[in-house]
């Protein structure tokens, strides 16, 4: 037991619990979220760390507060480090998360009320690129493309419509259900048409673009928001990287507009996070995950399943179970049984309700973090194919829950 866990044990036995319960389920399981992934245990013990205790109000320099000379430094570093890595003019790491990042974003680029084009939940956009439930939906006149029904994939031709019908000042690309590569300057080309700004979520494949293993936006997009964990591995937060001209903006809108104090520890986590993205090992192991992908997308043909644009560029696959004449939130239930966990997914042109859609969304960061490999993502298929198979028989899903949990013990987690 750590020296931190020991006190959680001595202060709070119930809160204890639950914290190992949640780490035995994380080590016996294979986690298939596409948005999750483990954090190194430095990145963890940072976000443990005496920065908890800090507030700091404003940026390294021009603080509210007394008392900033460290935090100054830590997110100095991260802002160079994140610079470095992604080749940006300016970045902020305040964010709190992903979907704040893009509040800021919006806030530093439009006004309420203003058009926005982004891609359409349903074909595997975010809520907050317009979506009618969500903020941006709400504040902003918001227009959607989505993808072509035979392939699947974004049709730069009805965006480029769409766009000089709509007028957007903002037009956003990125996804979080899109198995395929982004082109990003095709939608640059689209956005000097129509006089938009340009902004690339990067929220899934940040770690790829990271690496050099996805092409990167930075050439082409005027601002760039992203998430801190998922396929970058960091701690839970949000980062937004821009062109120079856009920096003062960008600052303003994340604080004093949008947030108070950042959230200093987390600062500190994602600048080591940073750090080891930097390193040889990382576009190894980011390789690994579109290497596992494409292994797992082949499984699946194989195996009847089809996928969504017939395979994967990236991280994540989407899995229709309509040849398999089951849903795919029963699939994910059962699969969950079977001690696989993904999620229950919408596919494009979904006849199934969002609650009941036709898909699951499977991921390959987790499980590539952990060493699995190639032949691994076979064995992993072979399982969630009998977990559908078997979804009402609770005995055989107990049984492959024992052989998944077998094969867990040999894939040690951070």
């Amino acid at each position: 037991m750590t020296d931190l866990m020991k006190a959680v044990f001595e202060t709070d036995p119930a809160v204890f619990d639950i914290i190992k319960a949640e780490e035995a389920r994380q080590k016996k399981t294979i986690r298939l979220i596409a948005s999750e992934n483990y954090a190194s245990q430095a990145v963890m013990e940072a976000t443990g760390s005496v920065f908890t205790n800090k507030y700091a109000e404003g940026y390294a320099g021009k603080r509210y507060y007394l008392g900033q000379e460290f935090c100054d430094q830590i997110e100095t570093l991260a802002i160079d480090r994140a610079k470095a890595l992604f080749g940006a003019e300016h970045v902020n790491v305040q964010p709190y998360s992903g979907s704040p990042a893009n509040l800021e974003m919006y806030y530093a680029l439009a006004e309420l009320g203003d058009s926005i084009l982004g891609m359409g939940l349903p074909s595997g956009g975010h809520l907050t690129h317009g979506w009618k439930v969500n903020f941006s939906g709400r504040f902003y006149s918001s227009h959607a493309y989505g993808v072509n029904k035979e392939t699947e994939c974004i049709d730069f031709d009805e965006v480029r419509k769409i766009a000089l019908e709509t007028r957007p000042k903002i037009l956003l690309c990125g996804a979080s259900a899109y198995p395929r590569a982004i082109d990003f300057e095709a939608f640059r080309s689209i956005a000097d048409e129509v006089g938009a700004y340009l902004v690339a979520d990067i929220a899934h494949i940040s770690g790829l673009v990271a690496a050099g293993v996805h092409a990167t936006p930075m050439p082409y997009a005027d601002v760039v928001t992203s998430t801190t964990h998922k396929t970058l591995r960091g701690p839970r937060g949000g980062m937004i990287l821009c062109k120079e001209e856009f920096a003062k903006d960008i600052d303003r809108a994340v604080f004093p507009a949008c947030q108070g104090g950042p959230h200093m520890h987390g600062i500190a986590a994602l600048a080591i996070a940073l750090h080891e993205a930097s390193l040889p090992d990382f576009k190894v192991y980011s390789q690994a995950i579109l290497d596992n992908a494409q292994a797992m997308a082949t499984a699946f043909s194989e195996r009847g399943f089809r996928l969504v644009t017939g395979g994967t560029d990236n991280h994540l696959l989407l899995v229709d179970l309509t040849s398999k004449g089951i849903g795919g939130k029963t699939a994910a239930v059962a699969m969950e049984k079977a001690g696989i966990v993904a999620n229950a997914n919408s596919i494009p042109f979904d006849p199934r309700k969002p609650f009941d859609p036709s898909g699951v969304r499977i991921g390959t960061a987790a499980i590539t973090t952990r060493g699995m490999d190639c032949d691994d993502m076979v064995s992993i298929v072979n399982w969630i194919d009998k977990a559908v198979d078997a979804r009402e028989d609770d005995e055989a899903l107990k049984v492959i829950r024992g052989e998944v949990e077998e094969f867990c013990s040999a894939f040690p987690v951070p």
